[in-house]
């Protein structure tokens, strides 16, 4: 009997079982290379995929890079905002290069990531740019089938999530909840495809969150995703404005807001 035929994506994937390649390892090997000490990140890191926080806080003498980061394909910048000191990465778009990050920066020291990605419009929520905090994503991506079993979406920690929604309550940028749409492929985002999840209440499209919620529900690590909703996917002209220097300020002020009500609440 012919065996059924099973995509690669799902083939071969026993999510219980450990890696053989792990993060703390390579990370021992590029400090050994680049003559590096081995000290921590940052409690807090976060991860910016468009980099407009990296380049405000670097034009504005805000941000200084970790001397000890060892990543490989990335530099870390440290900086200071609203009494919360974080370590970012910028650019790192795309799932797998999120949880490539997200893997390394928690045996690094880090207690707590966030991402702030940019991300289209899927069900209208008011003019743009705004804000929403992912409660679920859709899982349109191939990086977190290797860790977690299939399923439709990647789920945030309801905690986590609760008492991010409480910090930001009295702030004057608009954050909603629910879910978004995380794709590898932005421009096969299909009509057809975008009347669907918006008849699923689904509110944007981004890159990064399914995986990212995924890697952290496996691996029993706080993290919470963002989209800023910046855009509805350039059918007008005028699209992607994204406020004060590139929407860096008010991200900051989300990101900020999130860390102080989540980051002393954590037992890890």
């Amino acid at each position: 009997m012919t065996k059924p035929f099973v995509p690669p994506i799902l083939d071969l994937k026993d999510v219980a079982a450990p890696s053989v390649f792990r993060p703390e390892n390579m990370l021992r090997e590029a400090r050994r290379q680049k003559d590096l000490a081995d000290a921590p990140v940052p409690a807090v890191c976060l991860l910016d995929p468009d980099g407009d926080i990296v380049r405000h806080l670097r034009r504005e003498g805000m941000a200084r890079p970790h001397p000890a980061w060892a990543c490989y394909h990335t530099e870390m910048h440290v900086f200071d905002w609203e009494g919360v000191t974080f370590g970012v990465v910028g650019c790192a778009v795309g799932a797998s290069f999120a949880v490539l990050l997200a893997e390394q920066m928690f045996v690094s020291g880090c207690r707590l990531l966030l991402s702030m990605t940019s991300a289209g419009q899927i069900t209208e929520s008011g003019p743009t740019p705004y804000f929403v905090l992912i409660e679920r994503a859709l899982r349109d991506e191939g990086t977190s089938y290797h860790y977690l079993p299939p399923s439709r979406f990647s789920e945030a920690d309801a905690a986590l999530a609760g008492l991010a929604a409480a910090g930001l309550a009295d702030l004057p940028q608009r954050v909603h909840r629910g879910a978004t749409w995380t794709t590898d492929a932005p421009f096969r985002e299909t009509e057809a495809a975008v009347v669907a999840h918006r008849e699923a209440g689904i509110l944007a499209v981004e890159m990064e969150a399914a995986a990212l919620y995924a890697f952290a529900r496996s691996q029993a690590r706080p993290v919470l995703c963002f989209a800023h909703v910046t855009n509805q996917m350039a059918r007008s002209e005028g699209d992607f404005e994204k406020g004060e220097a590139d929407g860096a300020v008010d991200a900051l002020a989300v990101l900020a807001a999130t860390a102080r009500a989540v980051l002393p609440c954590l037992d890890v």
